[in-house]
């Protein structure tokens, strides 16, 4: 006779039930199904055996996330193993409601495990009656139990490093470009505004935040004299520049302004100046980001083109995820989708041509570059995404690489393979102290990587092994068709000459 035990995991503890007449209640599921709903016929049915409350919140967490991974926890496997009677005449069945737990409790405990139909439905009932059925709990601690370690569960799931949060990367570039348009165009009315003053000022001075703090040091033109020259010399860093301005304003043909309009314009270049400083902060600190979130793809194409990159493609796990050839048209797909609504020619690059790889490069030699340095791209997120601990070891190296390929193109130097060059990253990380020790290969595949290494040294991969047999064998074709007549090729050649 089969004695089946349900286990049930709940927020205040482990709890184990006996079902009466297991063979009767399989054979009558539909009965069962409205016997859940009354507690005086479900009591009939089933009895609680064993129940185990957690001593903690912290242990219930620990419990609950062990069996949503599908691991048998320490508890657990006392708490069956006190109270479940494996020897006997009786052969004992647990019914648990996850097969993935219970596949684990099958391999840990050896023990017969049962999933779905009748298990399910009595699971239900004791979901719906668990606090009917252990005595001392009220349904108001089991429902506080319940909220209290959903909490702490979902807090625990949506846990990540905060030092490592690829949101404040994506939040830091998007208010950059935003504040260099905003900057722009407050100075070219900071210009505009002033210039009606001090037109002769614009030409001598182009750079905008420059402008802006001279506006503010030399306010009314006519004011301006030579005991101003030092302090002017400190925001235009030029003595002949400083000069000039002296003597434009002393000739200039802009109008006269009133005191109120100088302050209002005083008011609004320091604003500018200060949004301008500001800038240069965040730029700061988008710098430090990328070093904590993604060194390597810092390392290999600079912070701001490597921020704009995986804003794009909205995190670095999505980042990445995408193929090289995705990342090489990240933020061209109006000009891809056009070119292949027309038939036309599709896009080189995307976001990766503000790189300044691309900028050297020929013009014959830009898409292939583009392609050479979105596929190292790719590699460089993939290893900020899935490694532990960030190291920029592996973006330096990469972007040594595509320097060689750079030099390639131009002098036709071989770079070196990336096998021997990623080999290299990983000593020099491992001596860092960045990368945890690899354990050793079995024997077989560490033969393997033996007998392929001599065919990667002399460039001999194995596609290249492929094309080799392929042209041996196809050097040999035509010493087959030499070879001796026999008297069957004779009379044919005879018939030929006959006709």
């Amino acid at each position: 006779m089969v004695l089946l035990h349900v286990l049930f995991e709940h927020a205040a503890g482990y709890a184990l039930f006996v079902v009466k007449e297991v063979e009767e209640i399989g054979m009558l599921l539909p009965q069962v199904e409205d016997c859940v709903l009354n507690i005086g016929k479900f009591n009939g049915m089933v009895s609680l055996a064993a129940f185990f409350p957690f001593k903690s919140a912290q242990a219930a967490l620990d419990n609950i996330n062990a069996i949503s991974e599908g691991v048998v926890h320490a508890d657990l496997k006392l708490f069956l193993e006190t109270n479940l009677p494996i020897g006997g005449k009786k052969k004992a069945m647990l019914g648990v409601g996850d097969a993935k737990i219970g596949g684990a409790l099958q391999e840990e405990l050896g023990l017969a495990i049962q999933t779905g139909g009748v298990v399910a439905e009595i699971l239900r009932g004791v979901r719906l009656h668990f606090h009917s059925l252990v005595k001392g709990l009220t349904a108001q601690a089991a429902s506080k139990a319940q909220l209290g370690l959903g909490h702490s569960y979902s807090r625990a799931k949506v846990k990540f490093n905060v030092n490592r949060s690829d949101n404040m990367i994506i939040q830091s570039i998007a208010l950059l470009d935003q504040l260099d348009k905003d900057i722009n165009t407050f100075s070219m009315r900071v210009r505009e505004w002033y210039g009606y003053h001090f037109p002769e000022l614009i030409k001598i001075v182009t750079d905008n935040s420059t402008y802006c703090k001279m506006a503010q040091l030399i306010g009314n033109r006519k004011e301006l004299s030579e005991e101003s020259l030092e302090s002017m010399e400190e925001v235009v860093m030029d003595s002949a520049k400083a000069q000039s301005i002296l003597e434009a304003s002393r000739s200039s043909m802009g109008m006269d302004i009133s005191p109120i309009d100088l302050i209002n314009i005083e008011r609004f270049s320091n604003r500018v100046v200060s949004l301008a400083a500001y800038r240069l902060e965040l730029q700061e600190y988008l710098h430090s980001k990328m070093g904590q979130v993604a060194p390597n793809l810092a390392a290999l194409i600079g912070d701001v083109v490597g921020a704009r990159l995986i804003s794009h493609a909205g995190s670095l796990t999505n980042l990445a995820k995408y193929p090289a050839s995705t990342v090489q048209i990240l933020g061209a797909e109006k000009a891809l989708f056009r070119a292949l609504k027309t038939r036309g020619n599709t896009p080189k690059y995307g976001l990766i041509f503000h790189s300044t790889f691309i900028g050297r490069a020929a013009a014959k030699n830009k898409g292939r570059i583009s392609r050479y340095l979105a596929n190292k791209c790719t590699i460089a997120s993939r290893i900020d995404a899935f490694s532990d601990v960030p190291t920029c070891v592996f973006g330096d190296k990469l972007r040594d690489q595509v320097e060689e390929r750079l030099s390639f193109y131009e002098t036709g130097e071989a770079p070196r393979k990336n096998l021997d060059v990623m080999k290299e990253a990983v000593i020099q990380a491992t001596e860092n102290g960045e990368v945890k020790k690899k354990k050793k290969k079995p024997a077989a595949e560490a033969v393997q990587m033996e007998e392929e290494a001599p065919a990667a040294e002399n460039g001999d991969t194995p596609a290249k092994k492929k094309k080799k047999r392929k042209s041996e064998a196809m050097e040999v074709e035509p010493v087959a068709e030499e070879a001796p007549e026999t008297p069957q090729t004779e009379k044919k050649k005879k018939k030929k000459k006959k006709d």
